[in-house]
């Protein structure tokens, strides 16, 4: 257990806080912990039969575009307070998908080893087209539809890099719980 001693803000915007922490370990070693909260997100997994819809943005940090699962988190730090809500708005935003259903598949911790933040996955079925409402920075967005095959080329091609969706794919293909667990 790390105890927390005590805390200071070294770094705000509009989409993330930055702090440092003074702890103390179970062993009694004092050190420093930097955590990075920002709130939580919601991705969604669309599918259709056995194609899922994927979309592609240059991101910033990794200086590269990338196909990964719609997803994105309220805009100003808005914690969601119905993480499903969030799910069908970044669908609709992204891709112009609305799913007819929508089923909570779990939640993902993205990088915990200096982030507070939270990943909410979904599976979007039944699916209706319709157009994007994407946001300023999500112009040069492109989407496509992929197979089981392409999935894996994209990931063996380094096209999908993107630690969340490859965990929710993940969850979408754990398999079922043993009867009478």
């Amino acid at each position: 257990m790390i105890e927390p001693l005590r805390s200071r803000e070294v770094y705000r915007n509009a989409w993330m806080t930055v702090r440092e922490d003074d702890v103390r370990h179970s062993n009694g070693h004092q050190g420093i912990y930097g955590v990075v909260d920002k709130p939580d997100y919601a991705l969604v997994i669309p599918r259709q039969g056995d194609r899922l819809h994927l979309v592609q943005q240059y991101r910033y940090p990794a200086g590269g575009r990338f196909w990964e699962f719609p997803q994105g988190s309220w805009p100003g730090g808005r914690s969601p307070t119905d993480p499903g809500e969030l799910a069908r708005t970044e669908l609709r935003e992204e891709t112009g998908l609305r799913a007819g259903r929508m089923t909570g598949l779990g939640r993902l911790h993205v990088a915990y080893g200096y982030a507070s933040q939270g990943c909410h996955v979904f599976l979007a079925e039944d699916l209706e087209a319709g157009e994007p409402e994407r946001e300023a920075t999500e112009s040069d967005m492109r989407q496509r539809w992929v197979d089981p095959d392409e999935w894996w080329a994209l990931i063996r091609a380094g096209e999908i890099t993107d630690a969340a969706s490859i965990a929710a794919f993940a969850l979408l293909h754990r398999p079922a719980p043993a009867p009478g667990t």
